[in-house]
């Protein structure tokens, strides 16, 4: 059942997402940005609930009192595709930092060029490091728009050992705006490289932010403690779910032998 659920629910969700950006996102391109957003966010709530009643995966957001108004730097854990969207429909005017590549591919790139995301050429190191921050500064301070941002750089299966990058210290640093740290469990629902889905609820904690002025090496080190701490105490929640649906709590995870193997 498991498998068949999965099944179903891929073929769907990617048939939804082809029809929203034929049929929604490209005549979008013809209007201001703020219609490609809202065409986003309803394309993310119709996958959310294909993965309710299709895969019987639900999710839970706390702490929204915590976000700020304006401009800052969203740093959340990342675990899967799931949280890449989901955030998406949290902030007023999201933006990303993502590869430039991405840009290039057609329809999908044309609506990350609307959207005014921030491409990055990783081959250029400390020019691209220079161009991010001009652009960030830019979207974040003059604009008001929030940058979301993985601190590790890639998806992780959940309980690994933390592998934050020093990007998101420069970041904080440069352009002295408030930084909301993001916990979550998705990987042990949304598995990274996997096609199954498991049934039981997704959590997303926002924690409070963290006011701008620290040391970049203490903020880097706050920021980790935050995360960590709360995406481990959300991940023992999710374990103890799936051991009651009688789903393997450790399957796809580091702590699995499979994983350490």
């Amino acid at each position: 059942m498991l498998i068949l659920r999965s099944l179903a629910f891929n073929i769907l969700f990617y048939a939804n997402l082809s029809l929203w950006l034929v049929f929604a996102a490209l005549p979008a391109l013809l209007l201001p940005r703020r219609a490609m957003l809202a065409v986003t966010v309803g394309w993310a709530h119709t996958a959310l609930w294909l993965q309710r009643v299709v895969a019987g995966t639900d999710y839970e957001i706390t702490g929204r009192e915590h976000i700020p108004p304006g401009g800052m730097i969203v740093a959340a854990k990342h675990q899967s595709f799931w949280e890449t969207f989901v955030m998406m429909t949290l902030f007023e005017d999201p933006i990303f930092i993502l590869k430039r590549e991405l840009i290039w591919i057609p329809f999908f790139g044309w609506c990350l060029h609307k959207f005014r995301m921030i491409p990055v050429d990783r081959g250029a190191k400390a020019r691209a490091l220079a161009q991010v921050m001009r652009r960030a500064k830019i979207e974040l301070r003059d604009n008001g728009r929030q940058l979301l941002i993985f601190p590790e750089g890639t998806r992780r299966p959940p309980g690994a050992p933390p592998a934050y990058k020093f990007g998101v210290s420069q970041l904080y640093g440069e352009l002295g705006l408030p930084c909301l740290p993001v916990a979550l469990n998705a990987g042990l629902y949304w598995p990274r490289r996997k096609f199954l889905r498991r049934p039981g609820t997704i959590r997303l904690e926002i924690l409070p932010p963290i006011a701008p002025g620290l040391d970049k090496r203490e903020f880097q080190a706050l920021l980790q403690e935050q995360i960590e701490t709360a995406s481990d105490r959300l991940l023992a929640q999710g374990r103890a779910e799936l051991a009651r649906l009688g789903l393997d709590p450790l399957a796809d995870t580091a702590d699995s032998p499979r994983q350490q193997g």
